[in-house]
């Protein structure tokens, strides 16, 4: 599985609570594009419409061999996903106040391009702050603990 872009801020901005596997619809140079590791996934997001799922905000850059580049590189592209599993987040969403977001695009390894999306709650300011504060105290206890418990 080779990972072709991942989204960084999603673990520091969101919560994850459940996570799934789900195709996308790209045209060939877009394929050719994101295989070389032009994939974007920065403030992107999935949105619902006409009961299907779409990829928002996500940017692939232009093949530059293409024979036509007339397609808009941050245009919103189609999820595949089951009907059952669409209608079950959709819910989630609208009800909860949860988001869907892109954690990671990779090849399968058949060679598909997939998608990993992820059901997510916003974390808060203070939430943030409190998990650095965490993550201080546990470096500087280890580099105590390191140095055998001397100063």
């Amino acid at each position: 599985m080779k990972i072709l872009a991942t989204n960084k801020k999603a673990y520091g901005e969101y919560e994850i609570l459940e996570s799934l596997e789900a195709g996308i619809v790209l045209t060939g140079p877009e394929v050719k594009s994101s295989r070389r590791g032009s994939f974007n996934l920065k403030d992107s997001f999935c949105r619902f419409k006409a009961g299907e799922a779409f990829l928002v905000n996500s940017y692939i850059a232009p093949y530059v061999q293409a024979s036509y580049n007339n397609l808009d590189p941050s245009r919103d592209r189609k999820l595949l996903l089951n009907r059952r599993e669409i209608l079950r987040w959709f819910s989630k969403v609208k009800e909860k106040g949860l988001t869907v977001i892109p954690l990671k695009v990779y090849l399968n390894p058949k060679g598909l391009v997939k998608v990993e999306i992820a059901l997510a709650k916003g974390k808060r300011v203070h939430e943030k702050k409190d998990k650095i504060k965490e993550k201080v105290e546990r470096r500087e206890t280890d580099r105590f603990l390191k140095r055998g418990g001397r100063e």
